[in-house]
């Protein structure tokens, strides 16, 4: 099987699994993120194969739908290589790259793993937490978990833990200072710095605006 006929197959795979997924982490979002980690892939020395395998897998059982256990999204991804005849050493990566590309990850700095691979398919997932579809998902999710948009009487948690992170049911506007606008420091890349400069000014604009008319004040 080429590697042509994999990436397909993967592609099948993947909108099968996510067909009845919440709206920011179904097939539209691995898709978007697929896009951005090949145009990021253009400037950087990468195996496309992998980056094309790991950021069509990396949300394949995203593990805040299944009680915070980590080790399913990996292990499906595993089964599914495994039947296209995927060599382990691009398999064991793959599962790498999507145990470390999440957000939680950054909290636990004992245990990590690195490649430039990786680096690009963690800046293609945090580009499409931010900017205006960034801002939809934020909204999205915070209505599939019924949570309040804003609550001045909670505070957003800036020292939290993995732990807390991954318990939190705190406001949506909370999560924009707890994780979106902490995104653009984080990326890897020089192409990923550049677009999410540019999707970080969007996000501050909208909260000015959202509280200028929260308060009122237009």
């Amino acid at each position: 099987m080429n590697k042509r006929e994999v990436i397909q197959n993967t592609i099948h795979f993947v909108k099968k699994t996510l067909e009845a997924s919440e709206g920011g982490h179904d097939w539209f979002h691995v898709n978007r993120v697929y896009k951005n980690a090949l145009l990021i892939a253009k400037s950087e020395n990468v195996d496309l194969f992998v980056v094309q395998l790991g950021a069509l897998l990396h949300d394949i059982a995203d593990s805040k739908f299944y009680d915070g256990d980590e080790s399913i999204g990996p292990k499906k991804a595993r089964a599914f290589l495994k039947t296209q005849l995927v060599e382990e050493e691009i398999i064991t990566h793959i599962e790498n790259i999507i145990l470390f590309s999440s957000y939680k990850s950054s909290f636990d700095q004992s245990t990590h793993f690195s490649s430039p691979e990786l680096d690009v398919i963690q800046d293609a997932d945090r580009l499409d937490a931010i900017g205006a579809i960034g801002i939809a998902r934020c909204f999205n999710y915070g209505g599939y978990k019924n949570r309040p948009l804003y609550d001045p009487e909670i505070p957003p948690n800036l020292n939290m833990n993995k732990e807390e992170y991954k318990k939190s049911s705190a406001p949506s506007i909370n999560h924009f200072y707890e994780k979106l606008l902490l995104l653009k420091d984080k990326m890897n890349t020089k192409t990923g710095k550049s677009l999410a400069t540019k999707r970080h000014l969007y996000m501050e604009k909208f909260l000015t605006t959202f509280f200028d008319e929260w308060k009122g004040l237009i």
